[in-house]
């Protein structure tokens, strides 16, 4: 029987919530990273993709692997992978390093995107079940808005951008590691067949379903590129420091996190398409702003981004599973996939950014993203409500 009180067996998934956090640590790093070793937009924006790419790898082999092992045992997985992505760093630092570092991160990512939020079913009452994931996507997002605060304390005390952000998060990850390791967790038993990547893939001949993995890579894509891409417009713009440009990835996810508590009372009373179209008019909004030169602007658009990018997700995800009721396994591990998004875009938008000579070719790819979400998914979406 299900605990919802269980304080103690909470705890460690919310640690393993921050911990899945780290992931976001990839923005700030990127820029850090291209301007100590002098790479150009492309070469730079390829971390982020050396992260994201798992997602398309391994998000159903992940969901196959939970099957035999547990969901525990899976998200424990995750956190041991994620150990020496933060270790290395700390260690070694070259371009080469960074990139075997960021792989091992998108690695452990994809192992905890797809095994923790099933772990709290295991848990949590099914009537907590909500509540309780946007808690751990609340803690998530305290580690996405302070690793550019503590690399910016890094570099005022030590010069170096690496010297507290990534000890304290190794650190922890491994007290996680421990704590759900001695925490007792009584699993439900998976019934039924185990979905095969056929049967996944497959279900992308159905023009809804396809259309919203394309949407959740747009979203994926929107997310990280913000993420990089508002640091560079602030350099760019204004002509300040990294150390200071770096706190607005920060204020993207302070309205990021809060567009999530928001967007969980909007969805109940509104329903889904009248968030979605509010919440794309946000993101355009935004992105249009960011092409001002004034700094008030510009923090204006990233906070206009950040609560129109915090609903979109959950939009797409719920639709997709009510398109196919009957394979919602399926579809869970094909929209998961779509985190790969997350690879494509930056890259996309790192190339635009060279060949223009500035960000305002990153934004364009982020405005052909939100077109896309604008003419395609829009019209796909029932009137429903999400919760």
């Amino acid at each position: 029987m299900k605990n919802s009180g269980n304080l103690s067996k909470l705890l460690p998934l919310m640690l393993a919530f921050f911990a899945m956090g780290f992931v976001d640590l990839v923005g700030i790093a990127t820029n850090y990273i291209k301007a100590d070793f002098n790479l150009s937009d492309t070469l730079a924006n390829l971390l982020p993709s050396m992260v994201f790419f798992w997602f398309l790898i391994l998000s159903i082999p992940t969901g196959l692997l939970m099957n035999k092992i547990g969901r525990k045992k899976t998200v424990l997985l995750s956190l041991i992978v994620t150990v020496p992505s933060l270790l290395i760093p700390i260690f070694s630092y070259s371009f080469a390093s960074m990139l075997v570092s960021f792989i091992l991160l998108g690695i452990g990512n994809t192992l905890m995107q797809v095994s923790l939020n099933p772990l709290i079913a295991s848990i949590v009452s099914r009537e907590k079940m909500s509540s309780t994931l946007t808690f751990g996507q609340f803690i998530k997002a305290i580690a996405s808005f302070i690793a550019p605060v503590l690399a910016a304390l890094a570099v005022v005390h030590f010069e170096n951008w690496r010297m507290i952000l990534f000890p304290v998060f190794t650190l922890i990850c491994l007290i996680a590691i421990l704590y759900l390791w001695i925490t007792k967790v009584d699993e439900e038993k998976i019934a039924g067949k185990t979905a095969t990547f056929g049967e996944c893939f497959g279900l992308l001949k159905d023009k809804y379903v396809l259309f919203f993995f394309l949407g959740i890579m747009a979203h994926v894509g929107l997310d990280v590129g913000i993420n990089i891409t508002a640091p560079k417009i602030l350099m760019e713009r204004l002509g300040i420091t990294l150390a200071d440009a770096g706190y607005a990835t920060s204020f993207y996810f302070i309205f990021r996190t809060t567009g999530c508590l928001i967007g969980s009372f909007l969805l109940s009373k509104f329903g889904d398409k009248r968030v979605f179209v509010v919440s794309v008019s946000l993101i355009l909004t935004g992105i249009l702003c960011l092409f001002s030169g004034d700094k008030s602007i510009i923090y204006t658009g990233i906070a206009l981004f950040g609560l129109g990018n915090s609903n979109v997700f959950p939009v797409m995800f719920s639709q997709a599973l009510v398109r196919k009721p009957d394979h919602q396994n399926e579809v869970s591990g094909l929209m998961i996939t779509g985190i790969f998004g997350g690879a494509i875009i930056p890259l996309l938008m790192g190339v635009a950014s060279d060949f223009i000579g500035g960000q305002s070719g990153a934004l364009f790819i982020l405005i052909i993203c939100v077109i896309y979400l604008i003419g395609i998914v829009i019209p796909k979406i029932k009137t429903v409500k999400t919760f």
